[in-house]
């Protein structure tokens, strides 16, 4: 696979991340070959946690910590927010799209695909009336999400279709988007 070389800021520290194409293609073969060898010693090995925690603040902002990462969230001024970030349906529709990115270049590694540029775009309607309880049978979220690819690369038509068809079936933020995720909440009353 031949992907250009770009970079990438660091949430944490504001630096500039390079890689190249070589520094890619590395980078995903040995995590293939990693993930390969820990699964085959043991199924169990798979199963991954994720955690995320935030706290209340400004009008309707939350400040989110997700590993060694802190970000805002917040919505703009006609839902009651001061418009300092993103709101949660747009991180809901950035983490689709990171997620795609990151599988589509994983699969055109692994499929010996060529993908010279990458970008990726969604677009989801959502009727408040879900969300302010004003009609009970329109849902809160997003009733449709749009995603549009666009590859640059070498290869053929059919061939990316082919990638996209497998990128979908294996990206595990379009599965959470398209499949019922069981959520269980508890509320817990501090003094």
């Amino acid at each position: 696979m031949t992907v250009t070389a770009d970079s990438t800021a660091d949430s944490t520290t504001g630096a500039t991340v390079a890689i190249s194409a070589e520094d890619r293609a590395e980078r995903l073969t040995a995590a293939g070959h990693a993930w390969n060898e820990r699964i085959a010693a043991s199924a169990k090995n798979a199963e991954l946690s994720f955690s995320a925690k935030g706290s209340a603040q400004g009008s309707v902002s939350s400040v989110i910590t997700a590993g060694k990462h802190t970000f805002t969230v917040d919505e703009p001024t006609p839902l009651a927010g001061d418009d300092v970030a993103p709101n949660p349906v747009e991180y809901a529709l950035g983490a689709l799209i990171s997620c795609q990115i990151v599988v589509y270049r994983l699969y055109a590694h692994n499929l010996g695909l060529t993908i010279e540029n990458l970008d990726v775009s969604a677009e989801g309607d959502l009727d408040v009336q879900g969300l302010f309880g004003a009609a009970d049978t329109v849902r809160p979220g997003f009733s449709t999400v749009r995603v549009n690819v666009e590859i640059t690369g070498p290869d053929s038509d059919e061939a990316y279709q082919e990638l996209q068809e497998t990128v979908d079936a294996h990206c595990p933020v379009f599965d959470i988007f398209t499949n019922p995720t069981p959520i269980d909440v508890t509320v817990t009353k501090k003094n």
